[in-house]
């Protein structure tokens, strides 16, 4: 294994880098299913997970793994749960429970087609709304997604530190095509990376108070190191223990939403390429974004053969127009939710009079088109471009839908 000093040039598969960013994160405790196209996450860390004194165990369904990631990470231990399309049905109740018991759990969610079993091996984003509102009742959650290997390994370590600094279960929401596909990449030297790890109590046992309303994330003592509290699903009050109290209803239910929406300016990522007075954006996250790239390189390309067949053209008739290649700009979504509101009105509003569409290209029926709505009100043209059918997104069909608007 290298040193900690030494950066590592590996080939990796999406979801092998995303088990060894587990590891460098310093989850300790797997808990999950197989099912594809997940599964190579825990077999890579059934493997690598007990050379560094972790444990690993295979759950009889993915309800029990993702209870048995909230008790070890209860006790102490950074916890991960692999899953994929129903598995993820499944872990809804235990999200909802990691919710409201505020504890730190990462899930990876590797979507397939669905609904229900649907296509096993095939990819798919229809996981996007069900991310965020898969689980009962008002709570707040994060959701990063990645778009190529490199961010499966950053996004992993990611999500570890955001589910300790806010105290929840933080999702990351791959596709199947990222999570299979394999690139050469450069991961950090391990004493490089950033680490949030969990704060700990420093008051005496007996004035440890789990669920303090006062603070925005209180913090959460390991089970076992001598402090007492109650752990629950249902509503509770700042000892832990069950009320119908509403001034205590309304104060836990509101601070476990204020935590997240308070912080978006430090949880919520978007990468604008090309941003700067577009004639087209092309909105996109996961594997979508590799189709789009490809999309916009042909448009260039064309643009470049247009521009050269231009120039000859005023060699011989000098006063024909002069022409400008079309600004085509690319927003890879890197945080699902809380969805980047502000992120996207503001490059909304900066080029209002100059982009001539916005294209969101998706593989849903417009999960992610409905919030680029919600956040337009209008201000710009929409359009969609929505593949179903279990394949990656085709970069022609954007590119045609991008040339049909500079047509």
């Amino acid at each position: 294994m290298p040193d900690k000093k030494s950066k590592r040039k590996l080939l990796l598969q999406g979801n092998e880098a995303c088990a060894m960013g587990a590891i460098d994160a310093g989850c300790r405790f797997f808990g999950g299913y197989p099912i594809t196209p997940s599964t190579e996450i825990a077999e890579l860390l059934s493997e690598e997970l007990p050379k560094v004194g972790g444990k690993f165990i295979q759950m009889e369904d993915e309800l029990g793994s993702i209870c048995a990631c909230i008790g070890a990470s209860i006790a102490g231990s950074k916890s991960l749960t692999a899953t994929s399309g129903p598995g993820f049905s499944l872990m809804q109740e235990g999200i909802g429970y990691g919710c409201l018991t505020e504890t730190p759990v990462v899930i990876v969610n590797v979507m397939r087609g669905g609904p229900s079993t649907g296509l096993p091996t095939c990819t798919a984003q229809g996981d996007m709304q069900q991310s965020r509102f898969g689980t009962h009742g008002d709570h707040e959650i994060i959701v990063l997604s990645a778009s190529n290997v490199k961010e499966c390994y950053d996004n992993t370590i990611k999500a570890f530190n955001f589910a300790e600094k806010y105290r929840t279960p933080v999702i990351l929401l791959l596709d199947e095509v990222v999570a299979h596909m394999r690139q050469n990449v450069e991961l950090p030297a391990r004493s490089e990376l950033v680490i949030i790890n969990r704060k700990k109590p420093e008051v005496h046992p007996d004035w440890y108070v789990p669920y303090d309303r006062d603070l925005q994330v209180p913090v959460l003592a390991d089970f076992g190191e001598g402090y007492r509290y109650n752990v629950t699903g249902l509503i509770h009050d700042d000892l832990g223990y069950p009320t119908n109290d509403t001034s205590e209803i309304e104060a836990l239910t509101s601070r476990i939403m204020r935590k997240i929406e308070d912080s978006t300016d430090d949880i919520c990522t978007a990468e604008l390429i090309d941003c700067e007075n577009p004639d087209v954006i092309v909105i996109a996250f996961g594997s979508v974004v590799l189709s789009a790239r490809e999309a916009i390189r042909k448009v260039h390309l064309k643009n470049t053969r247009q521009n050269q067949r231009i120039t000859k053209l005023k060699k011989l008739w000098p006063f024909k127009k002069d022409w400008r290649p079309a600004r085509i700009g690319l927003v890879k979504l890197e945080t699902i939710w809380p969805f980047p509101d502000k992120i996207l009105d503001q490059l909304i509003e900066s080029c209002r009079n100059t982009c001539k569409k916005i294209i969101v290209a998706e593989m849903s029926f417009g999960q992610v088109f409905r919030e680029i709505e919600r956040i337009n009100r209008g201000r710009l043209p929409l359009d969609g471009y929505f593949q179903v059918n279990g394949e990656l997104a085709y970069p022609e069909a954007i590119f045609k839908k991008i040339t049909g608007v500079l047509s």
